[in-house]
């Protein structure tokens, strides 16, 4: 933490403060003990909306990407857009730190930790490279429980991003250092040369002259993820399975450091386990929870919270239990290790949660039994005075059998629908695709394989 958001090349081999065995406390943590508590009495089906209601209620700061998103939230933009809307920080590094819970709950089953990382990423990065490093990491810890060699998690969590977002080119990119050869000074240097974001809110004096005279003191403002997912990829590949020099490599990459050597910690705690981590690191801060940035005061003066890690591991293997069970997941936890009967295949298993993601991100998405509905604001979500507006709206069925359904546009006094409120669609049932053109109740209806793809002439 001493170290946070320092751009410099930094020489550290432990910590660099007496901690008396009693660890700092860190916001990174307090939200996935929000998110503990919300699985607990919400229950294992949480979406975005339910932990906005959680951000709201029980965490305090208004920094960056959290106060965007709560200002949102106020002003009655709900998840996923209070994450997009007027975020200049929907590309940093909030989401990605608290990515464990989701692995810990669904032990070696990406997909379902993939898609808890993206509810909750999209409350406060909605569309944005964060929400993509959120379950890039979450995929890679929920199969480090049944996976141990690294190169094959980077594949596999690649698998669940798109090819072209910031964040698999980044790590792409130190992939491609570390097989050619490059040290990671040099890595670490590639890395801010093509996807560095500001420094430090601005801050020069944060940035080391070294790095001023290659030109790193400039950048994108909030575009943090990919850079820091990079120096989480440079300290797995080039610590070669040692704690020690993986940790210390990913802090003295400099950055956000907190969270890069938190994530890295993670993952080697996942397959190592507890006593794979020698007393250098684990004495001098203890098993106590400390907190920074929670509203105490509704959570029972703390008592809500565990006391110390030993509460935090069996509160959380009872969620996962739940989730286990919930949604029949192949998996069993032993005394060791979770056990998985799924097969994985690198660079081809994500496709299906990838798919559900695109079909999702910057959309409101209303689910039934039988339908799922999908709402394209586009990327202005505001309608203004005088003004026109599209809106795109994607039906898709989940019925076995097919179904008229009639579309009514209910809308605030003054605002004009055209070329109709009304329409009806037909879908087919999910088991017979086709391809239609449509017109119906005056608009241009696209239906692709049983879904409405696109209204066009609504507006």
């Amino acid at each position: 933490m001493p170290l946070e958001w320092y751009r410099q090349i930094n020489d550290v081999s432990g910590y660099t403060q007496e901690l008396g065995g009693n660890p700092l406390p860190n916001d990174d943590l307090d939200l996935q003990l929000i998110w503990l508590i919300a699985l607990e009495e919400r229950g294992v089906e949480l979406n975005a909306s339910i932990l906005g209601e959680y951000w709201l209620d029980y965490i305090s700061p208004h920094w960056s990407e959290y106060g965007t998103s709560k200002a949102n939230m106020r002003a009655g933009v709900m998840p996923p857009f209070c994450g997009s809307s007027k975020n200049a920080f929907k590309d940093s590094c909030g989401a990605f730190i608290r990515s464990e819970i989701w692995a810990c709950i669904a032990p070696g089953c990406p997909d379902v930790a993939a898609k808890y990382a993206y509810e909750d990423a999209v409350v406060d990065h909605g569309d944005g490279e964060g929400t993509y490093a959120e379950v890039f990491c979450a995929v890679m810890e929920s199969m480090a429980f049944v996976e141990s060699d690294l190169l094959k998690l980077i594949d596999i969590s690649l698998s669940y991003i798109p090819a072209d977002c910031g964040v698999a080119l980044a790590v792409n990119e130190m992939i491609k250092a570390y097989n050619e050869g490059l040290t990671w000074v040099e890595a670490r240097d590639l890395l801010l040369e093509k996807y560095r974001g500001l420094c430090a809110f601005g801050r020069l004096s944060m940035v080391s002259q070294r790095d001023i005279d290659k030109g790193f003191d400039t950048g994108k403002k909030g575009w943090e993820a990919p850079s820091n997912i990079g120096i989480l990829i440079i300290g797995m590949l080039y610590g070669e399975g040692d704690f020690d020099k993986s940790l210390c490599i990913t802090v003295n990459c400099g950055e956000d450091t907190d969270c890069t050597a938190a994530t890295y910690g993670s993952i080697y705690g996942i397959i190592h386990g507890i006593d794979g981590i020698s007393e250098k690191w684990t004495q001098p801060i203890g098993r106590k929870i400390v907190t920074l940035c929670l509203n105490l005061g509704d959570l029972g003066s703390g008592n809500m919270l565990p006391a110390d890690i030993d509460e935090l591991t069996e509160r959380v293997e009872k969620i996962a239990q739940q989730v286990i069970l919930k949604k029949k997941l192949p998996i069993e936890i032993s005394e060791t290790k979770p056990t998985s009967f799924a097969n994985y295949h690198p660079l081809t298993d994500g496709k299906e949660v990838k798919d559900w993601i695109a079909k999702r991100i910057n959309k409101i998405v209303c689910s039934f039994d039988m339908l799922d509905v999908f709402v394209d604001l586009g990327e202005d979500i505001f309608i203004k005075n005088d003004s026109e507006k599209i809106i795109k709206v994607a039906l898709e069925s989940k019925r076995k059998v097919q179904e008229y359904y009639h579309i009514r546009w209910y809308t605030p006094e003054g605002c004009m629908v055209t070329p109709s409120r009304n329409g009806s669609v037909f879908l087919t049932s999910i088991s017979v695709g086709d391809n239609l053109y449509k017109k119906v109740g005056g608009a241009e209806i696209i239906v692709k394989d049983g879904v409405v793809q696109e209204i066009r002439g609504i507006e």
